[in-house]
C-alpha cells in the first residue's frame, strides 16, 4: 500500500473520519459500512482503487461483485460522456435506441425462448418485478424461495429472503415457503453424496408442494450471494424443474450476482442446472453496469405481457445507463472474460484451498470462477466464527486488498474481483490474503 497523503486542508482528523461522523449523523444507523474505520474510495484503475488518503488497493470486491469489467474501463467511459453529451433522460414512454439493442443481445444471450427484456435500476426492483409477473401470471402470492437466500432490500424482496440476517421484517405481501438445497456442506442433508442430496431435496419439494396448492414461482440463486457463496451440486434445479412443471409453477433465476460469466463454467448461472432447459424468467443487474444503475429481467413473452395494466419505468432503460451497459458487454463478450474468470479464478481457488489446508480457521474454499467464498470457523470449536472473518478482512485492508464477508453468520469470506484479473494479481492477492489469514488465526488463538 502507498504512504498516506496528509490529511486535507490542515485538519488533525482524517478526511475519512470527518466523513463517517457526517454520514453517521445523517444516514440510517442500518446502513451497514465495512471496517472498524470506513473507507472512502476516490477513484479507481483497472482492479485497483484509492482512497482519499492515498491509499492504493487491490480489489477482490468489486463494490459487491459490480465492477465487472475494470475500473474505469475506457469504452464504458466513452460511451457515458458521449451519451450524456446527446441526452441524459427521456423514460420508456419515448423509444430509446440502445435500449432496444441492449434488449436484443439480452434476448438473444438469455437462452430463454421468444423472450422479453425489462429493464429496472437494480437487482432489488428485478426481484420484484419478477415476482408480480409471476404471481400475476399463476394469480397467486404463494412463492417457493431457498433457505439461506437473498433477493434484496425492498419490502416484497425481504419477504423471500431466507437469512434473518438481511430480513428485518416478517410482515410480507406474499406467503414464502422454503426449500431445502441452497446449501450443500449445511444442514440435514449434508453428509449424502450429490445424487442422494439431490433426491432428498426433490422429496422435501414434493412433500412440501403436496401440502399446499396453486404456488406461484421458485425463485433461487444459481450461487447464493448474500449467503456466502453457497450452491447445490449441479442438476438440483433441473431436478426440481421436472416437479415445478407438473403443477405448473414457474421457475425465477434471480442471476443478480452469477450472470455474465462470473462463474467461469457458464454465462449464466442457470446453466449448471439446463437439464430441462432454461428458466421462465431470469433477473440481472449489477455487473451488466460495470457501476452504473443497470437490472432487468428477462421472460417468456406469455409471463412478460401477462400484466392487464399500463406500466412504464422512469429511471430503468435510461440512454446512459444503456450505453454504459452496451459497452460493458461488448468488451465482456470480445476479450471472453467468462474464459478468464474460468483460468484465473481456477488458479485462485486452488492456490486459497491449498493455504487453508494448513490453518485451522479456514473450514471450506468454495465457487466457480472469480465467485469465491472462505468459510471460517473457530478451530477449537468448530463453529462459524464472523469474529475471524472480522480479523481477516480487517488485516488483508491494511496490506492493501478489499474483500467483502457473507454468510448467515456474517463468517465466510466473498471474494469477487473483476474479471479482468490477472494471473499476477490473482497471485498477489492469494499472498496478502494467506497472510490475513494467519495473523487472524494468531488473534484467535492470544484471546
Amino acid at each position: 500500500m502507498t504512504a498516506p497523503h496528509p490529511p486535507r486542508g490542515g485538519s488533525a482528523t482524517p478526511p475519512a473520519a470527518d466523513l463517517h461522523a457526517r454520514h453517521r449523523a445523517v444516514l440510517p444507523d442500518w446502513l451497514t459500512l465495512l471496517y472498524e474505520r470506513p473507507v472512502e474510495l476516490t477513484h479507481g484503475e483497472g482492479r485497483h482503487v484509492w482512497d482519499a488518503e492515498g491509499n492504493r488497493y487491490l480489489d477482490f470486491f468489486g463494490g459487491i461483485l459490480t465492477t465487472m469489467t475494470a475500473h474505469a474501463l475506457p469504452e464504458v467511459t466513452k460511451a457515458v460522456a458521449e451519451q450524456a453529451g446527446r441526452i441524459l433522460h427521456t423514460s420508456t414512454l419515448y423509444l430509446s435506441r440502445p435500449m432496444v439493442e441492449l434488449a436484443e443481445r439480452i434476448a438473444g444471450l438469455s437462452g430463454i425462448p421468444d423472450a422479453r427484456v425489462f429493464f429496472t435500476t437494480s437487482g432489488t426492483e428485478a426481484n420484484d418485478t419478477a415476482l408480480l409477473l409471476a404471481t400475476a401470471y399463476r394469480r397467486s402470492n404463494q412463492v417457493l424461495a431457498m433457505r439461506n437466500s437473498y433477493h434484496g432490500r425492498s419490502f416484497s424482496a425481504v419477504g423471500i429472503t431466507g437469512n434473518a440476517g438481511w430480513s428485518p421484517t416478517g410482515l410480507s405481501p406474499l406467503q414464502t415457503l422454503y426449500v431445502h438445497g441452497g446449501v450443500r456442506s449445511h444442514g440435514p442433508f449434508a453428509g449424502l453424496s450429490d445424487t442422494a442430496y439431490i433426491d432428498a431435496c426433490v422429496a422435501d419439494l414434493e412433500d412440501l408442494l403436496g401440502q399446499t396448492a396453486g404456488v406461484a414461482a421458485l425463485i433461487a440463486e444459481p450461487v447464493q450471494g448474500v449467503g456466502g457463496f453457497t450452491s447445490p451440486p449441479d442438476g438440483l434445479y433441473a431436478a426440481f424443474r421436472e416437479v415445478l412443471d407438473r403443477h405448473g409453477i414457474l421457475w425465477i433465476s434471480d442471476e443478480v450476482q452469477t450472470g455474465w460469466g462470473r462463474t467461469g463454467d457458464h454465462f449464466w448461472g442457470w446453466q449448471a442446472h439446463a437439464g430441462n432447459g432454461p428458466p421462465d424468467l431470469l433477473t440481472f443487474a449489477k455487473g451488466i453496469g460495470n457501476g452504473m444503475s443497470v437490472g432487468g429481467v428477462v421472460a417468456r413473452a406469455e409471463v412478460m405481457n401477462c400484466l392487464g395494466a399500463n406500466s412504464i419505468s422512469t429511471f430503468g432503460g435510461s440512454p446512459v445507463t444503456m450505453a454504459a451497459a452496451l459497452a460493458n458487454l461488448g468488451h465482456l463478450l470480445e476479450h471472453d472474460l467468462q474464459g478468464n474468470a474460468r483460468r484465473v479464478g481456477g488458479r485462485l481457488i486452488e492456490r486459497l484451498r491449498t493455504a487453508g489446508a494448513e490453518l485451522g480457521t479456514v473450514r471450506e474454499v468454495r465457487g466457480r470462477g472469480l465467485m469465491i467464498g472462505v468459510e471460517l470457523a473457530d478451530p477449537a470449536t468448530g463453529a462459524p466464527s464472523p469474529r475471524a472473518a472480522n480479523l481477516v478482512v480487517e488485516a488483508a485492508r491494511e496490506r492493501g486488498l478489499l474483500i467483502g464477508k457473507g454468510g448467515p453468520t456474517g463468517a465466510v469470506l466473498r471474494i469477487a474481483p473483476p474479471l479482468s484479473l490477472t494471473a499476477e494479481e490473482a497471485e498477489e492477492g492469494a499472498g496478502i490474503l494467506t497472510e490475513a489469514l494467519r495473523e487472524a488465526e494468531r488473534g484467535l488463538s492470544s484471546g
